[in-house]
């Protein structure tokens, strides 16, 4: 259902921004959104039985080959919760990393939502284009937030476990996300 019609050129153009404008919105939008909503493991972070805690991800995507490439979004927007390398190893900066994957994964989920819009200025062709266009550059970030939460959890409830009869906070060094 193509409403305007473009060059070629300006079709390319119009595409690059308005992705750029996609996913800089969504993620300022997820980032402004409070922490309430992102407490709590609903129905869509929620990690399903057939994930067995995130091994799944790893079987069948070797996700741990090729997570370290993906772009961290607090390095480029320059706010946020910085995932790419861990800062602490205690429970409440894991809690804190918790929350904010399901921040991340809810960012990737919005940002693949407007694709649809696409075939407004483009062609049917290309608009389906923009549509995997959408799913390969989301859900790979997606599938890492999915691969890491139930880990974090785990590390999380552990150091919860230990610091009743510990005090003292564990480094972070050898830890490997």
């Amino acid at each position: 259902m193509r409403v305007v019609e473009l060059s070629i050129f300006w079709t390319i153009i119009i595409d690059f921004i308005a992705w750029f404008i996609i996913h800089m919105a969504a993620a300022l939008l997820a980032l402004k959104l409070p922490d309430r909503y992102f407490k709590s493991d609903n129905w869509l972070y929620k990690s399903h039985n057939w994930e067995k805690s995130g091994q799944f991800w790893q079987d069948k995507f070797k996700v741990r080959v090729w997570k370290e490439k993906l772009p961290d979004g607090a390095a480029i927007l320059g706010q946020g919760f910085a995932k790419k390398r861990l800062q602490a190893a205690e429970a409440v900066y894991f809690e804190q990393f918790i929350l904010e994957s399901r921040r991340a994964e809810f960012t990737h989920y919005l940002a693949m939502l407007p694709a649809v819009l696409f075939f407004l200025w483009n062609p049917p062709w290309a608009g389906v284009f923009m549509i995997f266009y959408a799913i390969a550059a989301n859900i790979p970030c997606v599938i890492a937030q999915r691969y890491n939460r139930p880990r974090f959890v785990r590390a999380a409830s552990r150091l919860r476990n230990s610091s009743s009869s510990t005090a003292s906070p564990q480094p972070a060094s050898g830890w490997k996300k």
